[in-house]
């Protein structure tokens, strides 16, 4: 696979695994773009199975950055959500084709982006606290979006943004509590990747050699955030996510 790939496809897959890192550090659901790009170049399962090792890889440095600032309150109460969507995406993974998949992704991810923003105007109206609106439902509809989509097309990003997004958390506390999920979640997949055949050992040799580009995105993106005006960063997470929705969908 690697020595049929031209310049280009190179240069996209270069992106995308630089856009992994600043996402994992600065910008949180902008993996979606490297979601794009593998699938652009990739046969749309390989290029799920080749993007998930590398998110893997940015995970590891997320957690150097951020690893104290996580609420394990929010991960475990949304625990049991994922797993079931996890299961689901695989059977949906398994059994659909690709134009599905992108589909259902693209659609739910703006449903998603319109009920946050809805449920922080109320926020708004009402001043309340931190956290204070994501309770048990919240968690069990956004757990469970988010392990469908990380199974089906490594898209959780854009989901777990809008969540921690209602829940207004502060730029730390975010990337903290996104960067301990998606590790764990990350590796969780492994196994359910391998048994459908989509992690392979050309897949491997690919991340490989795309590792580097990940680490360049990820100390980039650590600078990044640490300069970062909390608005900026809200906008920046939603204007991605309404961006990754449109691509899935066209």
């Amino acid at each position: 696979m690697i020595a049929d790939l031209s310049p280009i496809v190179w240069a996209a897959l270069a992106i995308g695994a630089l856009v992994v890192g600043l996402s994992k550090t600065a910008v949180p659901g902008g993996a979606t773009l490297s979601v794009a790009l593998f699938a652009a170049v990739l046969p749309a399962k390989e290029s799920t199975g080749a993007l998930l090792i590398l998110l893997i890889v940015g995970d590891m440095f997320a957690l150097l950055s951020y690893r104290r600032h996580a609420d394990w309150k929010v991960i475990v109460r949304m625990a049991p959500a994922v797993v079931l969507g996890l299961v689901a995406g695989w059977a949906f993974l398994a059994l659909a084709d690709d134009a599905w998949v992108r589909r259902v992704i693209g659609v739910l991810l703006l449903l998603v982006v319109a009920v946050t923003l809805w449920r922080r105007w109320l926020q708004a109206r009402s001043e309340a606290e931190p956290g204070a609106r994501s309770g048990a439902v919240a968690a069990a509809t956004y757990g469970a979006l988010g392990g469908f989509t990380t199974m089906v097309a490594n898209a959780a990003g854009p989901v777990m943004s809008m969540y921690f997004l209602a829940a207004k958390f502060p730029v730390k506390a975010f990337l903290g509590t996104s960067a301990w999920f998606f590790a764990i979640v990350n590796i969780a997949k492994l196994p359910f990747s391998v048994g459908l055949g989509i992690i392979t050992p050309g897949s491997l040799l690919l991340d490989l050699v795309l590792v580097p580009a990940v680490i360049v995105g990820a100390l980039v993106g650590r600078r990044v955030a640490s300069r970062m005006d909390q608005r900026v960063f809200d906008r920046l997470v939603i204007a991605l996510t309404i961006a990754g929705a449109v691509y899935l969908l066209v």
